[in-house]
């Protein structure tokens, strides 16, 4: 009997080194796949959960729900407190422009604006953080390369952006303006927590920002928008919130804070460049959004600068830019 059992351990220990080996071999490559994979979707999600809920509370409920299964992972394994006071106000401050600025425009915005283009419109933040930078942190001075990818994003900007006001309307203009003035709160947001380093895991960084920037979310839809339970809380609403929180923030940060220590930047990185033609791709072929031949050019035109911008990165940025 002790015979057998020991060769049944052995074969449990052999399985559990073959799953670990597994692990190291395919988990980093999946993890970066899914990244992409989610956060091209999380775009479109939002469009359609806009259909029955309104922008403020949705993108507040959402984050609600986000913290709370965050720190049911996190409990046990991670100090879940700041150490300092002085660190609760920086989370307060970052979260309030990351969380309830960003996302409560980005939101808003995508009333009036594709799927696809506001995924865009939020790959400006790496632009903006680069401008940041440079008046922030001495070891981050403005690089010419960097100078002229952000001037070329820029240019794509003012492109999709006439497009807007010309074709799409007056409110369509300044959903695209919200979107990208959000952009630049987040960007100022990820530099100011670079410059002033907080002890603490880096998924409870970001539960700490939500929970700073989703209490005037909560506050302002309530007031704004009314009581969250007279929404019209449709299956497909259920199903966007639900993604968006559990899928498109808990998970996210998750696997981007578990690849930081990983993979290079510039591959990690590279998910700035790849989710926004995913969600324009999913905007037209699921969402039946159509995109003028101008957009689409400023779109790349965009991107074109980002990587411009991120080429010859050294150091990790917490640049988080999922819808």
């Amino acid at each position: 009997m002790k015979r057998k059992r020991t060769s049944v351990d052995g074969v449990g220990r052999d399985q559990s080194e073959s799953i670990w080996r597994l692990v190291r071999r395919w988990g980093v490559p999946i993890a970066w796949l899914t990244l992409c994979v989610v956060w091209s979707s999380t775009w479109l999600v939002i469009k359609i959960g806009l259909r029955d809920l309104p922008p403020i509370s949705y993108a507040g409920i959402r984050f609600l729900v986000a913290i709370i299964v965050l720190f049911i992972v996190s409990a046990g394994r991670v100090s879940l407190l700041p150490r300092r006071g002085f660190d609760y106000l920086l989370l307060a401050f970052t979260g309030v422009l990351m969380f309830a600025v960003n996302y409560g425009l980005l939101f808003w915005g995508e009333l009036h604006v594709s799927s696809g283009l506001a995924a865009v419109l939020q790959a400006t933040i790496p632009m903006f953080g680069m401008l940041f930078a440079h008046l922030m942190l001495p070891d981050e001075p403005l690089q010419l390369p960097k100078l002229l990818g952000a001037l070329v994003a820029l240019g794509g900007v003012a492109m999709i952006c006439e497009r807007l006001l010309g074709f799409n309307g007056f409110m369509a203009f300044w959903g695209g303006l919200g979107i990208i003035f959000g952009a630049a709160g987040a960007a100022f947001s990820n530099v100011l927590l670079k410059a002033r380093a907080i002890q603490l895991a880096p998924a409870m960084i970001a539960a700490w920002q939500m929970i700073f920037g989703t209490a005037p979310l909560l506050l302002t839809g309530f007031m704004v928008e009314g009581n969250p339970l007279k929404f019209r809380w449709s299956a497909v609403a259920v199903a966007c919130l639900l993604y968006l929180a559990i899928i498109g923030s808990a998970l996210t940060f998750l696997l981007l804070y578990w690849l930081l220590p990983r993979m290079t930047v510039a591959r990690l990185q590279a998910i700035s460049l790849i989710t926004p033609p995913g969600a324009v791709a999913l905007g037209w072929a699921v969402g039946g959004e159509t995109f003028s031949i101008w957009s689409l050019l400023g779109a790349c035109l965009v991107l074109a600068g980002v990587w411009m911008i991120f080429r010859k990165e050294d150091q990790p940025e917490p640049v988080i830019q999922e819808g």
